[in-house]
């Protein structure tokens, strides 16, 4: 079998790796049939991660069930299923508690996509294998497309946990979006779905706020600090300046969500931060937690994540194209 391999800035090349075989009856083998990279993989790409390669990339899917062990009654073969990014037993108090991105069971930081807490390979492979099939997999809705849902593994479900509790507890919040990625235009999309009074979507791209505004979203090109002007901010760029700009915008005991993939030191205004009362919550995502529901919106018909999907592309294109600067292309296979 193939690993999409990161070997350096803006280079990626198959490499062969060893069959996968089923190491115990609880798990299960997977083949990618839609795959996407995150906005962490394209920081990878960037060259801005920590990390030094050779590595598998990869930890967005939706992929088909091939083989499961005797164990494992969640799936079964030929079944569409989410393969949410972090490795989680499901059984651990960690776990059980929704805490899936913090599981004991495996090595801190468990995870395809990256050689951290373990080697998992990465969702770009032709084959993945799941320890855990049934408290990882989750089969994809009847009706919804896999190219659409491909970023429920992280983004998708990752921007429904940003901002979905938060408006059911403050109905009708006003929403700050500061983002240069999908995840900015997923909140986007699911904010105004769940009934946001405004939501200001900042990007300097201008394709990404032509989606937005395709959101109801307002647009910025750049964030102009207006303080207690939102309820809810959701920060997404990687960048410690922008999210001091967002928390500076938020009314008392306002809530700030940061899913940048904070790679270099910032300053935070903590004392306008005290005097005004913000909630801060920095994060990798739980995400096995928020799949159900995150698909469960996305089945409803008051969201469309697929105009996020900027390019559909051949899975053995995946070499050459994705280095390419995309907003979100989606990798699909049709021979798994």
């Amino acid at each position: 079998m193939r690993e999409l391999t990161y070997v350096a800035k803006r280079t990626v090349e198959w490499r062969e790796a060893p069959d996968l075989k089923l190491q115990s009856d609880g798990e299960a083998i997977v083949a990618p049939v839609a795959a996407t990279p995150c906005d962490v993989d394209s920081s990878i790409l960037a060259g801005h991660g920590f990390i030094d390669p050779p590595f598998a990339l990869g930890h967005e899917c939706v992929a088909r069930v091939v083989e499961t062990g005797d164990a494992v009654t969640a799936v079964t073969p030929g079944d569409l299923v989410v393969v949410p990014w972090s490795i989680n037993c499901g059984s651990c108090e960690r776990c059980r508690s929704g805490l899936t991105a913090h599981c004991s069971a495996v090595p801190y930081m468990a995870m395809y996509g990256a050689p951290i807490g373990g080697s998992w390979g990465g969702l770009f492979s032709d084959r993945v294998r799941v320890p855990y099939a049934d408290a990882m997999l989750v089969p994809l809705p009847a009706g919804l497309d896999p190219v659409a849902m491909a970023s429920a593994s992280d983004n998708w479900s990752l921007a429904w946990r940003l901002v979905a509790p938060h408006l059911k507890a403050r109905p009708g919040a006003r929403v700050l979006v500061v983002a240069r990625g999908s995840i900015g235009l997923y909140v986007c999309d699911i904010a105004r779905a769940l009934g946001a009074s405004e939501v200001l979507y900042v990007d300097p791209e201008p394709e990404h706020r032509v989606l937005a505004r395709g959101y109801g979203a307002a647009t910025a090109e750049a964030l102009e600090p207006i303080p207690q002007s939102y309820d809810i901010a959701v920060e997404a760029t990687g960048r410690v300046d922008q999210l001091a700009l967002a928390v500076k915008c938020l009314t008392p005991e306002g809530i700030c969500e940061s899913a940048g993939n904070h790679f270099r030191p910032g300053e935070l205004p903590l004392l306008d931060m005290y005097l005004t009362g913000v909630t801060l919550r920095i994060a990798r995502d739980n995400v096995r937690a928020h799949i159900p529901d995150a698909l469960e919106l996305a089945a409803s018909g008051k969201v469309a994540p697929e105009k996020v999907v900027s390019h559909v592309i051949d899975w053995e294109d995946l070499p050459t194209a994705l280095p390419e600067k995309h907003l979100k292309p989606v990798f699909v296979r049709a021979d798994s």
